[in-house]
């Protein structure tokens, strides 16, 4: 075995790539499952221009993921740096969505096409000791502080956004003898230097260097006794900094702005101890110091009991008050009006159950092996399965009907019926031949759309005549229709809104800002075989 993997049980994982990933929001759900699945902590970016991430864990986790990554054909090639730990560089997984993998904010900037010419860590001092090379350290200040290269230029800047300005400003970037400088620029991991050396040759610079694999690979590479480095890497975990070799450094973090803790910050009157530091003491009120001191001293109690305090021991309690042991378990899409209209008639029976979110193109396989069908939503009881989402409305109204939505008479029951009828058959097929035209080789949905305004205008005249299709008070038929008719209306709002249904539309706005459809539409994490039991409705 791995005498680092012995020695530091967690991995830590840093990649990124440019490349265009059009489906990145599709990309989140399945990718956050399986990190959690794999207790692998940390953040993943993703953008349409590319991915970016630092995660961590148990070393075959975090190459599970890694693999996952790889089997798609346009991450074949990730590159990744690793460093090992004795204690969990991160508490948490987070995958979130960007316009940008590396906020820069200008326009056009494309590193697969304009990046600058790739330095290996081996040649890269040879090249900084070059006197006609300008070397630009393109990190953050509070970065910098602590550690850079000789001789390197720190921008000052606070966020990278910042770094176009001081290129156009820099004197030490103006032409010599009629010709641009050569520019070298490093950055921790590599990424923001795809995006600096790229708008360098925007500004016409020709000669424009960066280092490969950024400072970590250089301090992986590079022995201490060849090193032009100074001081310590700053990297965005609970590690604060490296040096040679990936070792984690002597420096703390402020628990506050959540930046390096210098020489002698420590020592400062301003320093208190997970409230503040020199850098922040100023920008925050005595409120905010006062809930950080409160958050301190919650987390040294947790840790004296030997636990990881981040505010769920209470959260999980409740959960556990408020999820027997024989609880029914819903397998939901959110988004899906099937479901939708399963967990609305749940909330207002107040049958308490575990939620559990499923990615459409990962279904787990706890639910088909309760409903082969695969579809949502299923509610698996202590002794039976309910597979259809109106049979499970009207399970759920059986059990306890506080708002009287099941009719009270077999003709108006026949009556509701035939209206949901209507509304699961032809209208759900044109709904799906208009909002996904692409699906059903049209070329656009207009006619499905034009055929399914046929229902809504009947529905129309029927709340001229009734404040509700149900009848004089909101039912079982507005229950089971509204989430479709959402969902038509959302796929053009501006030609909705423009139709002349006045009614239909009123009706829709009161569903879509009432209590229950909130509670119903809450958000939820896609669930996985080790996450945490998730109630509905959330706590």
């Amino acid at each position: 075995m791995n005498e680092s993997v012995t020695a530091h049980p967690f991995l830590t994982a840093a990649f990124y790539k440019f490349v265009d990933l059009p489906d990145f929001v599709e990309m989140k759900p399945p990718l956050l499952a399986l990190c959690e699945a794999h207790h692998v902590k940390g953040m993943i970016l993703l953008a349409r221009e590319g991915i970016n991430s630092t995660i961590a864990g148990a070393a075959h986790d975090v190459h599970a993921v890694l693999s996952y990554l790889r089997a798609d054909p346009r991450l074949s090639d990730l590159e990744h740096k690793e460093s090992y730990a004795n204690e969990p560089p991160f508490y948490r997984m987070k995958v979130r969505l960007k316009k940008e993998i590396v906020t820069m904010g200008v326009p056009g900037i494309s590193p697969t096409r304009m990046a600058g010419t790739y330095v290996k860590p081996a040649d890269w001092n040879a090249l900084i000791c070059d006197p006609d090379v300008v070397l630009v350290d393109t990190r953050n200040d509070y970065e910098v502080e602590i550690g850079t290269f000789e001789g390197a230029i720190n921008p000052n800047i606070q966020t990278f956004s910042q770094l176009p300005d001081w290129v156009e400003k820099a004197r030490e970037l103006q032409a010599r003898q009629g010709r641009k400088p050569k520019v070298a620029m490093f950055c921790t991991g590599g990424i923001r230097c795809e995006k600096s050396t790229a708008l360098m040759r925007t500004y016409g610079f020709e000669e424009v260097f960066h280092l490969q694999g950024g400072i970590l690979k250089y301090l992986e590479q590079i022995p201490p006794e060849e090193s032009k480095w100074q001081g310590e890497c700053f990297v965005f975990d609970e590690r604060t900094s490296v040096g040679h070799g990936l070792v984690p450094g002597h420096l703390g973090i402020c628990r506050s702005c959540r930046d390096p803790l210098a020489e002698g910050m420590t020592e400062s009157p301003l320093f208190e101890l997970g409230v503040s530091c020199p850098r922040c003491y100023d920008q925050t009120s005595d409120e905010h110091k006062s809930r950080a001191r409160e958050r301190q001293k919650q987390f040294v109690l947790a840790r004296a009991r030997g636990q990881v305090h981040l505010g769920e021991p209470q959260k999980q309690k409740k959960i556990a008050d408020l999820l027997p042991p024989d609880a029914p378990l819903l397998y939901s899409f959110r988004r899906c009006p099937y479901a939708m209209r399963a967990r609305l008639a749940l909330l207002v029976a107040g049958i308490r159950c575990e939620l559990r979110e499923v990615a459409l193109s990962q279904k787990p396989a706890s639910m088909l092996q309760a409903s082969p069908k695969g579809t949502v939503p299923v509610l698996v009881l202590p002794d039976a399965v309910i597979e259809q989402s109106l049979d499970i409305m009207l399970w759920a109204l059986k059990q306890n009907d506080p708002q009287s939505w099941l009719p009270s008479t077999a003709s108006v029951m026949d009556e509701q019926f035939s209206l949901i009828k209507q509304c699961d058959g032809d209208f759900k097929s044109h709904l799906d031949r208009y909002k996904y035209p692409d699906r059903y080789q049209l070329t656009d949905g207009l006619s499905d759309r034009q055929a399914g305004s046929v229902f809504l205008i009947s529905l129309n005249q029927r709340l001229e005549s009734n404040a509700f299709l149900s009848g004089d008070k909101w039912g079982l038929a507005d229950a089971a229709i509204a989430p479709f008719v959402r969902q038509f209306a959302h796929t053009d709002p501006e030609w909705f809104a423009s139709q002349p249904w006045e009614k239909l539309i009123a009706w829709l706005s009161d569903f879509e800002n009432s209590t229950p459809h909130q509670k119903a539409m809450h958000k939820y994490k896609v669930w996985h075989p080790d996450a945490k039991p998730a109630p509905y409705p959330a706590v």
